[in-house]
């Protein structure tokens, strides 16, 4: 460094003043310090005798710059750097000299100083401790960020938000000296053109030679691109991890626009297909028109959807036939600015609906998947002022196509959801059954949250002499597998129910049926099949429940008293299982009880524990029997559960409320097995038809009558019992000690007997028989004939 005094600090530089013939004249106290000899020893003296080597002066006369030693106290020399000025006065120079270390040390600082401004891949800025600009290399256009001109703060150049940060981070550093290193910082432009970047930067505070902060020294690179590539990459990691999680059009849906606003883009949209929402597959066409579009799902930076955009849930107007359609159609992405979309719309009414306020950019690309144009999701940017670029394009048609993926994925699904659930609905019964003596009603709820239809039924089977089989049951595994081992199942129940079979016998049945079908089944589902059931007798005139259950929960019997409980049984295995026996529990049943059959799944709508969920559905059957409520409603509310709890299962329940019988409906008689029992039982019936009012019936219950009690009396022994039951038809039972089933055969024109059983079918609407622990019943319905 030639000039001595660049570079280093003021304090630091000597000056000296000689005459014309090298003789000192001026020695101030910053050269005292420097050669520590004070200003008596040099004044009025040459120059030359400060130099620790007069002979290397041989011409008696210093040159203008150099580097020379001097001599510093007793026995001391300093090596020093020296100038020689001239003055306006001819007969006086000045003579300007630094420690040759310290020289050294400011030539460095000088050539980083350089450096650092002439350079253009790293910016440097120098603020002082306002952070108002002192010198910066920005100047350069390789550089990246907003222009920074001397004198300028960070909020004449910079967004407010990015402005605030940078002042906060840079203060920290005037304040505790402690450096800043990397930080990433975003900085958006306040002036157009509008840009955004991303720096690296780094800070350290400039001192004084006392150390006092003198401001703030600036590092920073250019990290854009970089943190362009990264954004992109999360924002692929996000939509790969976040979209397609579930079997819902419409939750896939929105999970596409999660992911794109605010990472990506201030506001953005999916429009699907009305046949895409329904499950279906949408229609192929090309060019404008109706493209049968509805808005699935919206999303803003701001939380706020724009007032002039459609509305989720709104059809898509129709469009024009422009290259912009066409290249959706084709599937590929596009990238357009306002005044693009509005003359390729060529409508301000479809502008206002497809441009938000302040949106300056669009890009939009199709959901294509299998060849099918499944929808479209665009996305706008009004607050950011960087426009979509090509790159965005191309990573916008990456996310589409995994996203058309998920959204085909949860249409195929919805289809097939659709189908099953409306195969088991048409497979179960009429929700709402009512007789004299019992109310039912049932209700059905498919599991939530993208799980498969599953196999729960219920079933309210009318029976002869106004009794009532109860069903619920459960088959094992989802999907249409399950609904159609349902359908299977119920039907068997149901020819079983008809023959009258203890609540025991009938899952013994049901169980060797469970068995045949795991076995027909193939090998790889075999494990599957299979099903819980609970079944229950209800007979009105005994007032008395029979129920048995495979490994089903017991229902809730609620007393007209207010008490509920679980029915106390014994569980008996699933069905499936083989070989193991099934035992009916009886409970008395008072009219206005009311009894809930339900599957598990029920259950999970109020809690994960078994035992507390069950007491916690009991007092909700409390509350409501005790509000007299109607029997659907009471359904419905066990069925809402406590909470919002989704279902992982489908559940079923059926809700059934006892009445009780008119008074002096039911005539009971026993008679002996003698042969003059039968004339005894006819004046018995034709009696008690009378007293009701019943007399057109009397003289087929007399036949029927004479004719079930003289087989009695013939074949099976006594006691013979007779029971009439009046209700919305008549019945007639007949009650013996065999055990032996009763069989009507055609007679030949020669027999004398086996026409009575003929007869009975012939004269009545139905007739059958049931057994009991000790003998059979044979039955009899008529219709009534007041």
């Amino acid at each position: 460094m030639d000039d001595v005094a660049e570079g280093a600090p003021p304090s630091q530089v000597a000056a000296a003043l000689i005459d014309r013939r090298g003789v000192v004249v001026g020695w101030p106290r910053a050269a005292e310090d420097l050669v520590q000899r004070p200003a008596a020893e040099v004044l009025h003296r040459s120059v030359l005798r400060l130099l620790a080597d007069p002979d290397v002066v041989p011409t008696g006369r210093l040159p203008d710059s150099g580097t020379t030693t001097l001599r510093s106290g007793p026995g001391k020399i300093i090596p020093v750097r020296y100038r020689v000025d001239g003055l306006r006065n001819p007969v006086l120079s000045l003579v300007l000299a630094v420690a040759a270390d310290q020289a050294s040390e400011a030539e460095w600082d000088a050539a980083l100083s350089r450096a650092l401004l002439e350079q253009s891949r790293i910016g440097f800025v120098l603020r002082d401790t306002d952070l108002a600009v002192v010198r910066s290399n920005l100047s350069r256009s390789a550089l990246a960020g907003p222009p920074l001109p001397v004198g300028s703060r960070f909020s004449d150049t910079m967004h407010p938000a990015d402005a605030a940060g940078v002042e906060a981070e840079l203060r920290a550093v005037l304040q505790t000296g402690v450096p800043l290193a990397a930080h990433e910082q975003r900085v958006r432009s306040a002036l157009p053109p509008y840009v955004e970047w991303s720096l690296s930067v780094s800070a350290v505070r400039t001192e004084d030679a006392c150390g006092r902060p003198t401001g703030v020294a600036v590092l920073f690179t250019d990290a854009t691109e970089h943190w362009q590539a990264e954004r992109r990459r999360e924002l692929r990691h996000h939509a790969s991890a976040d979209i397609g999680g579930t079997l819902d059009i419409s939750r896939t849906a929105e999970e596409i626009v999660d992911t794109l606003v605010p990472d990506f883009a201030d506001v953005a949209w999916v429009d699907l297909g009305n046949a895409v929402l329904r499950g279906d597959e949408p229609p192929k066409t090309f060019g404008g028109g109706d493209l049968h579009l509805r808005r699935a799902a919206v999303r803003s930076a701001n939380g706020r959807w724009p007032p002039g955009l459609l509305r989720p849930g709104a059809t898509v107007p129709p469009f024009p036939n422009v290259p912009m359609v066409r290249e959706l159609q084709e599937g590929r992405a596009i990238v357009i600015d306002r005044e693009t979309l509005r003359q390729g719309l060529a409508d301000p009414d479809h502008l206002r609906l497809a441009a938000p306020e302040g949106g300056h950019s669009m890009i939009a690309a199709p959901l294509f998947a299998r060849g099918l144009v499944l929808g479209l999701v665009a996305a706008w940017r009004t607050d950011r002022p960087d426009p979509f670029e090509e790159e965005d394009a191309a990573l916008l048609s990456e996310i589409a196509a995994h996203s058309a993926l998920g959204v085909d994925n949860a249409r195929r699904y919805t289809r097939e959801h659709r189908a099953a659930v409306a195969l088991q609905r048409r497979l179960l019964p009429q929700a709402f059954t009512s007789t004299r003596v019992m109310e039912t009603t049932g209700a059905y709820r498919p599991a939530s949250g993208g799980a498969e239809i599953g196999g729960d039924w219920f079933d309210a089977i009318e029976l002869p002499s106004l009794r009532t089989a109860l069903v619920v049951g459960d088959v094992t595994g989802h999907g249409l597998h399950a609904t159609a081992t349902m359908g299977r199942l119920r039907t068997a129940v149901q020819t079983l129910a008809d023959l009258e079979l203890t609540p025991d016998e009938l899952l013994t049945h049901l169980d060797d049926l469970v068995c045949r079908l795991a076995g027909e089944a193939d090998p790889a589902q075999g494990d599957v099949v299979g099903a819980t059931c609970l079944v229950a007798v209800h007979d009105p005139v005994a007032g008395r429940c029979t129920m048995a259950t495979a490994g089903h929960p017991p229902p809730l019997l609620a007393l007209p008293d207010g008490r509920v409980a679980p029915v106390t049984m014994r569980p008996g295995p699933p069905l499936g299982v083989g070989g193991l026996p099934f035992e009916a529990t009886t409970v008395d049943v008072p009219p206005d009880s009311c009894l809930a059959l339900y599957t598990d799944g029920l259950l999970q709508y109020y809690g994960v524990d078994i035992d507390g969920s069950t007491r916690e559905l009991a007092d909700r059957l409390a509350r409501l029997q005790s509000s007299g409520g109607e029997l659907t409603a009471i359904a419905q509310a066990l069925m809402a559960g406590s909470g919002a709890r989704p279902l992982r299962d489908d559940a079923a329940v059926l809700v059934a409320r006892i009445s009780a019988l008119e008074a002096g409906s039911v005539a009971d008689w026993e008679f002996s097995a003698d042969p003059r029992a039968v004339a005894s039982a006819r004046d018995a019936a034709t009696g008690q038809l009378t007293e009701w009012g019943l007399e057109g019936n009397a003289f087929v219950t007399e036949l029927i009558v004479s004719e079930l009690v003289t087989n009695a009396v013939r074949y099976a022994g006594g006691p013979v019992g007779l029971r009439l039951i009046r209700d919305e038809a008549l019945f007639c039972e007949v009650t013996d000690p065999s055990n032996t089933q009763p069989r009507m055969r055609r007679a030949r024109t020669s027999d004398e007997g086996g026409r009575g059983l003929f007869l009975v079918a012939q004269l009545s609407r139905r007739w059958g028989s049931r057994y009991g622990q000790r003998g059979k019943t044979i039955w009899v319905e008529q219709e009534l004939s007041r």
